[in-house]
């Protein structure tokens, strides 16, 4: 075997099991937005037509999904409804994490960081974030104390 292959090999034994593929980010967030739906319905949301191979493939993603506890089925109708089990804002910091550790060593400051200084925030963005930055102080302070 290679060190190539090898290094592949574990590269995807090491992947989280919850990991989540672009695809399934496609799904959660018709769910979020939804709320629930069917696979027929996502096929149709996601896909311009509805082809059997694609309600099959959006099938099989949900399926991984509900393996990860990202979705949930409800079998109490027919055909089965899905929603998400997991929050955008949940997902998101996972994500931010497996991206930190994967490229700063766990640490978040450097992607912060670069997220800040890149530009692109509006006014209300930058005083959403002082909000934030002050509220996690006071509460720092508030622990402190005690």
């Amino acid at each position: 075997m290679h060190s190539r292959q090898l290094v592949f090999i574990l590269e995807i034994m090491a992947r989280p099991p919850k990991d989540v593929t672009d695809a399934e980010v496609s799904i959660l967030q018709f769910l979020w937005d939804r709320g629930k739906a069917t696979v027929r319905e996502i096929a149709e949301a996601l896909y311009s037509g509805r082809s059997a191979s694609q309600q099959a493939t959006v099938q099989k993603l949900l399926e991984r999904l509900e393996g990860k506890e990202c979705v949930t089925r409800s079998r109490e109708t027919w055909p089965h409804t899905f929603e998400p089990a997991i929050q955008r804002s949940d997902l998101i910091g996972r994500q931010l994490q497996q991206t930190a550790d994967k490229l700063a060593g766990g640490s978040l400051q450097p992607l912060l960081t670069h997220l800040v200084s890149a530009g692109g925030l509006t006014a209300d963005d930058r005083k959403a974030l002082r909000n934030l930055l002050d509220d996690l102080n006071k509460e720092n302070q508030r622990q402190a104390k005690k």
